[in-house]
């Protein structure tokens, strides 16, 4: 779509009718292109297992993942905003790793809202829609009660069985306040770290969140940046997974028909 055809429906479409017909391009432009790589031959996702040479059931379910072909995971992240199903392609993933689950009553909390403050450096941008992630998760897993944080106090919401809370990931004490709220006090399922992609940030609010991982649970690090792959590799070589014995890491670097920036995960699983 060319520039002036683009402003021309930005002034003739309300906001939400624009983006959602932006969302809806860019989603069937990624599965159209992901559709293509398919008929290729679909390259594997490359897993790293931690402790190095310990057995991974993450491993073994996801080595074999088709991560191109498109899922009902993830039009409906897609639907609601979420860039997990297009810029990233982790809801291939997630249909294997949660699928299962779909009619659980789970607890499942991400961080991360998506804000649109240009002035904080988690930002999505204008175009970015507050709490997409939490509408997905509710909309996949109907009996799930849904808990999220962020640093931008002004997109916290309270919904149907949405829950929202402040939390500087940078900020220990912070952390430890977030999970001593009332809501937060029992194990989760499923905890994922959408929030401010840098590595101390990530290890920081890991460090304050795994034991809040219930027996079973998956712990995810999304968009892990290429360029940060090393420092994880050395931090899981160091000896940290020794520090939580009970826990399987898995270091996911998935290839994708574009994004060569930041489409890496951790996935720790907790055996306890």
């Amino acid at each position: 779509m060319s520039r002036s055809a683009r402003e021309l429906l930005r002034q003739k479409l309300s906001p939400r009718a624009f983006e959602n017909l932006r969302f809806a391009r860019w989603y069937y432009r990624s599965h159209l292109t992901g559709l293509a790589a398919t008929l290729r031959g679909h390259p594997a996702p490359v897993v790293h297992c931690y402790p190095e040479g310990a057995a991974s059931q993450v491993a073994d379910q996801l080595r074999g993942v088709n991560i191109f072909a498109p899922t009902a995971m993830c039009r409906v992240m897609s639907r609601h905003g979420s860039d997990k199903g297009t810029k990233h392609n982790y809801t291939t993933l997630y249909s294997v790793l949660f699928g299962k689950l779909r009619n659980e009553p789970l607890r499942i909390f991400e961080l991360g809202l998506g804000t649109n403050n240009p002035d904080l450096v988690s930002s999505m941008g204008v175009y970015g829609r507050p709490g997409a992630s939490m509408r997905g998760w509710r909309e996949l897993f109907p009996h799930a009660l849904v808990y999220g944080a962020d640093i931008d106090r002004d997109i916290l919401f309270t919904d149907d069985r949405i829950e929202t809370f402040y939390c500087d990931q940078l900020d220990a004490g912070a952390i430890r306040d977030l999970w001593s709220q009332p809501s937060l006090r029992e194990p989760m399922d499923i905890i994922i770290d959408d929030g401010l992609h840098t590595f101390e940030g990530n290890v920081s609010f890991m460090n304050g969140s795994l034991e809040h991982l219930g027996p079973g649970g998956v712990y995810v690090v999304e968009d892990i940046l290429s360029n940060a792959l090393e420092s994880w590799r050395s931090l899981l070589k160091s000896g940290y997974p020794e520090r939580f014995p009970n826990h399987e890491f898995t270091l996911i670097e998935l290839p994708h028909t574009w994004n060569r920036h930041d489409n890496n995960l951790l996935i720790v699983r907790s055996n306890a």
